[in-house]
């Protein structure tokens, strides 16, 4: 048994803050507590564990403290050493309390295992219950769903669809998915993807709030109180999947309120801020469930500390998870935005440059070494960590169904996230990365069904195989859904 500082730090912060008199301290004590439990490693690096029970790295190039998820290697948090001198912590990173209660759900996505039968089950009676309402009670309006649906489908449908893509942490659903197939007949194009994944676009809450919004500004107070009602419906049957928890949560939070309080967003209804209203009604312990709508730069960081997270199998092989991830994020950049090698980085040039300088502010001096180092020289190490062929290096190659889930889920919102900071499409036949990732699973992606789940429906038809047969070149990218 050795001593880890990381563990050990972490159990001591997680303690203090857990405690009731945390929230009553004065600013200076929590921050003083906080510095208390910085670690210096020994390459000389101060990691600090802090706001939204996450670790932070201080950059020693800019001086800054940045999200950054903790070495693995023994060595490394073995000589780990509290080192509380000359600590200056900004408020930011000092523990609200809430923020440590917060659920970060799963960062699988939905390849592999199945969304479960009980919850397709319970979205099908709610699409049934409200597909065939009246048009002109619920239009779709000129919004981004207008794109994904056919003309005669009402805004109830959008809402379900809409509430599912929020939700998701990473919206890669397996070809098969039930709960995608039952959208078929109701979609105006092929869903864009591979032969294999549904690669779907982040999901929009001002989409999703604009279906509300629209009717209640239209003076249609009952339908528009209706659509919040099912996107409260539809996000309480989600939640039993921790892959959609933390959002639906989120939602039920911001939605819900209405049912009661239906006056709740007048005020925002002439400014067209209710977005904002909803926004507000999240409470702070599932705060981070939304931190995409109004952080782009921040979700960046968390789910690129998902990425490491995701990648700590590669520690037992002699690789640190960080640089494998920093390695993995320069082979989806490559990939999508191209190299142009050896001037890539020249003020104002490629598409990867504008990304990459996007992008350096988010990220600690060690990660964005390693990312411009795996961009600019074909001949680094860091470049045998790129997918091959399709494939995986062989080391990379997760040991479960379930790890290699939540490599792809986490890959995924990355790949997402950085698309979404630095204003590039999303490619619709997926990131390299997430590609690769799914060659681990073709075999294994299907959990093992309940005889009445094979049984054909009749009441929303599954065959619609021309959603998924259409080549990639006929599939145009959808906007956030």
């Amino acid at each position: 048994m050795y001593w880890d500082g990381f563990t050990a730090m972490e159990r001591d912060v997680r303690a203090v803050v857990r405690d009731p008199r945390w929230t009553s301290l004065p600013q200076p004590t929590r921050v003083r507590t906080l510095a208390e439990r910085s670690l210096l490693t020994p390459d000389g690096v101060r990691w600090l564990f802090g706001a939204h029970a996450r670790w932070y790295r201080l950059d020693r190039v800019d001086g800054r403290w940045h999200l950054s998820a903790p070495p693995l290697h023994p060595a490394v948090r073995a000589g780990a050493r509290p080192r509380p001198q000359d600590v200056a912590i900004p408020p930011a990173l000092v523990p609200t309390g809430p923020d440590f209660a917060y659920d970060r759900g799963s960062t699988q996505a939905f390849v592999g295992p199945d969304v479960p039968h009980e919850i397709t089950e319970r979205l099908r009676a709610v699409l049934l219950a409200h597909r065939g309402l009246d048009r002109a009670d619920f239009p779709l309006g000129e919004g981004v769903y207008r794109e994904v649906f056919a003309r005669d489908v009402a805004a109830t449908v959008a809402a379900v669809w809409g509430t599912i893509m929020w939700c998701a942490y990473a919206p890669a659903f397996d070809g098969n998915e039930v709960m995608l197939s039952m959208f078929g007949e109701f979609l105006a194009r092929p869903l864009p993807g591979d032969d294999w994944v549904r690669w779907l676009p982040m999901g929009s809450l001002d989409a999703l709030v604009a279906l509300y919004a629209e009717r209640m500004r239209s003076g249609a107070v009952d339908a528009g109180l209706r659509l919040a009602g099912l996107m409260t419906e539809t996000a309480v049957v989600l939640r039993a999947d921790p892959r959609f928890r933390p959002r639906a949560d989120a939602l039920i939070a911001m939605a819900e309120p209405l049912l009661t309080s239906p006056w709740l967003d007048q005020h925002a209804l002439p400014g067209g801020a209710v977005r904002q209203a909803w926004l507000a009604r999240c409470p702070p312990h599932l705060a981070p469930a939304t931190i995409a709508e109004w952080a782009p730069g921040e979700h960046f960081r968390h789910t690129l500390y998902d990425l490491v997270e995701a990648l700590g199998y590669t520690a037992a092989r002699g690789m640190e998870p960080r640089a494998v991830a920093a390695s993995l994020l320069a082979a989806d950049i490559a990939g999508v935005c191209g190299l142009s090698e050896p001037a890539w980085a020249a003020p104002g040039g490629s598409r990867t440059a504008q990304v990459v300088t996007a992008l350096y502010p988010w990220m600690d001096d060690e990660l964005r070494q390693i990312l411009y180092l795996a961009l600019t020289d074909p001949g680094h190490p860091l470049r045998g960590c790129w997918p091959a062929g399709g494939e995986l290096p062989p080391g990379l190659v997760p040991p479960s169904r379930e790890t290699a889930a939540a490599l792809l889920g986490s890959a995924y919102a990355t790949g997402l996230a950085w698309c979404a900071l630095t204003g590039v499409a999303s490619p619709p036949e997926g990131f390299p990365v997430c590609a690769s990732v799914v060659r681990c699973l073709i075999h294994q992606r299907d959990d093992p069904r309940p005889h009445e789940a094979a049984v054909h429906r009749r009441d929303l038809e599954e065959s619609g195989s021309w959603l998924f047969e259409t080549s990639n070149s006929d599939i145009s990218p959808l906007p956030p859904l």
